[in-house]
C-alpha cells in the first residue's frame, strides 16, 4: 500500500472516532458503542477473526475486542497488539486515543497477511473512571483470559501516537539524559521485566530509518515514575507479562491531553504511516528471534 492510501485510511478511522462519534465514554449516548462497532467492522474487514469480550460497566455492557490472525488461531500462543477506543468525555481523543487506534486498524490488514500468530485487541474503558481499577478493559480481559501469562509472549500497546512538535517536553528526573529536542520520534516505554521484548521491539523499529525511535525501560513497573504507567501495558506488567508502550510521550509532547483541542487537525498522518511500517519490522523481528 503506497503511503498516500495509507494516510488516507488512517485520516477516514479519525474521521469516524473523533468527528463523526467525538467523545466515546459511557453515559454519553451510544457513542462507545458506536466505536465498537466501527472498530469491529474494520478489524473483521481486514481478515481477522473477531470476538467480542463483554462485561458490566456501571449497569452498560461494554466490550473488549480480540481479532486473531490465521496464524495466532492455529498456535498455543501469540503476541498482542493493543490500542483502547474510548475517550475521555470531554474531549474528542484525536490522539488520545484514535490515533493509536486507527495505526492499530492499519496494521490489521498486515497481520491478516503475516504468518507470524498476532492478536490484534481494542480495549474500552481504559480512560478514568476505570482506569486502574478491575474495571479496565485490560485488567478484565487478563483476569479473565485463559492461561494469559502463559499464551502471550509479548504485548504492544500503542497510547496518542499521532503528534508531532518542534519541542519536546520530558518529567524532570528525564531532562538531562540526552533524549532528542525536538518531538518528531515515537517513544518505547519498558519495565525492567519486559527489557528482552522490548529490545527485540526497538530493534524491529531501528530497521526503519524514516521514523525515529527513543526507548525507555524503567524499574519497579515504572512506580518511580507514575507516568510511565499511563496506559493498558501496565495491565500487562503488573501480570507478570513482557509489555511496551508505544507513545508520542502525550502530554510531555502534545498541550492538548483530555481536552476539547485533542482535533484531527492537530496529528501528523505521515508519522503514523510511518509507525505502521515500523510495527510489521518488530513483528518480523519478535518472530526471527522466537521461531514458531
Amino acid at each position: 500500500m503506497s503511503d498516500t492510501a495509507r494516510e488516507a485510511r488512517l485520516r477516514r478511522h479519525l474521521e469516524v472516532l473523533s468527528v463523526e462519534i467525538g467523545p466515546r465514554a459511557p453515559f454519553l449516548g451510544d457513542a462507545l458503542d458506536r466505536a465498537e462497532a466501527h472498530v469491529h467492522r474494520a478489524l473483521a474487514a481486514a481478515g481477522l477473526a473477531v470476538e467480542r469480550q463483554t462485561y458490566d460497566f456501571r449497569g452498560r455492557e461494554v466490550a473488549n475486542l480480540l481479532a486473531a490472525n490465521a496464524a495466532a488461531r492455529a498456535s498455543p500462543d501469540f503476541w498482542l497488539l493493543g490500542a483502547h477506543y474510548d475517550s475521555v468525555p470531554t474531549s474528542p481523543g484525536a490522539d488520545d486515543n484514535a490515533s493509536a487506534v486507527a495505526v492499530l486498524l492499519a496494521f490489521a490488514e498486515i497481520a491478516a497477511r503475516l504468518p507470524i500468530p498476532i492478536v490484534c485487541a481494542a480495549f474500552t474503558m481504559e480512560e478514568p473512571p476505570a482506569f486502574m481499577t478491575g474495571l479496565q478493559g485490560s485488567r478484565v480481559f487478563l483476569e479473565t483470559f485463559p492461561g494469559a501469562r502463559r499464551r502471550i509472549r509479548g504485548a504492544i500497546v500503542l497510547e496518542m501516537v499521532g503528534y508531532t512538535a518542534p519541542r519536546q517536553h520530558y518529567p524532570p528526573v528525564l531532562r538531562w539524559a540526552g533524549y532528542p529536542e525536538r518531538g518528531d520520534f515515537i517513544g518505547i516505554v519498558g519495565d525492567r521485566r519486559s527489557r528482552r521484548f522490548g529490545w527485540r521491539v526497538l530493534a524491529g523499529f531501528r530497521r526503519n530509518p524514516d521514523l525515529p525511535v527513543e526507548s525507555l525501560f524503567v524499574p519497579l513497573r515504572g512506580r518511580l515514575l507514575p507516568a510511565t504507567r499511563l496506559s493498558d501495558h501496565a495491565s500487562f506488567w503488573d501480570a507478570g507479562i513482557s509489555a511496551v508502550m508505544i507513545t508520542d510521550t502525550a502530554f510531555f509532547r502534545n498541550p492538548n491531553y483530555h481536552r476539547p483541542s485533542d482535533t484531527i487537525d492537530t496529528l501528523d498522518f505521515g508519522f503514523m504511516a510511518r509507525l505502521v511500517d515500523s510495527l510489521r519490522l518488530a513483528f518480523e523481528t519478535l518472530a526471527a528471534a522466537e521461531p514458531g
